[in-house]
């Protein structure tokens, strides 16, 4: 084989990937804790419920690991090694592109961060039961619920971006206009995320359930 042979780029299919699973099932999986959690917006008893609910999907040990666990795994993972062999030119060219990467490789490390303490205090040391009261208890320390603050925006703005990035290196968003309609797009998800989290957490820490009307028996 000649020595000019080209050779398979595999880190440009690592990025590939890497982009895929931010959205697929990263990003899924933040949309639907975000939506499952929401339901503590209509009453504490309504969160225990779909709490539960969500325990007993069928095989959900294989679900977790092979849909979530490993995913997220691989996408903070490679995003740290790609953010580590990156460079930043932020303080020489003040451009929104270069200040997005930089936020965006911030905000992944601190969501990698909130995600695993998350999942690491409400599923595994609860075994996976949960309930309003446990974190209620939890919320109730101001420096867990600043930490939960950051970690929820962190992660909104993260997904927000990553969307556009997305949308444009996989060509769904080919044309100038295209791209800035899914910048658009990804701000909009940024702040409906940021708004949602932040009502959860003060649902909790208030004990406030404005949608308590929708609770029927």
């Amino acid at each position: 084989m000649s020595s000019t042979t080209i050779q398979p780029d595999r880190s440009y299919l690592l990025r590939k990937l890497h982009s895929l699973t931010g959205i697929i099932p990263v990003g899924a999986f933040v949309a639907e804790h975000f939506w499952s959690n929401s339901s503590v917006l209509v009453s504490a008893v309504k969160y225990d419920e779909v709490s539960r609910d969500l325990q007993t999907i069928p095989f959900r040990p294989f679900v977790e690991w092979g849909l979530i666990f490993l995913p997220m795994l691989y996408h903070g993972v490679y995003g740290i090694y790609i953010w580590l062999r990156g460079k930043s030119n932020v303080s020489s060219y003040p451009w929104v592109k270069n200040w997005l990467y930089t936020l965006q490789r911030y905000t992944g490390l601190i969501a990698f961060v909130y995600i695993g303490w998350h999942l690491y205090t409400e599923r595994w040391l609860t075994h996976g039961r949960s309930t309003y009261e446990n974190v209620v208890e939890d919320l109730s320390s101001p420096y867990f619920l600043a930490f939960m603050v950051i970690g929820v925006l962190a992660s909104s703005f993260h997904l927000g971006v990553g969307i556009w990035n997305f949308l444009c290196k996989w060509g769904l968003a080919a044309t100038v206009q295209a791209q800035r309609a899914a910048g658009r797009f990804g701000v909009l998800v940024a702040v409906l995320f940021s708004l949602v989290g932040l009502l959860i957490l003060v649902s909790f820490r208030l004990n406030w359930h404005p949608f308590a009307f929708y609770y029927t028996k």
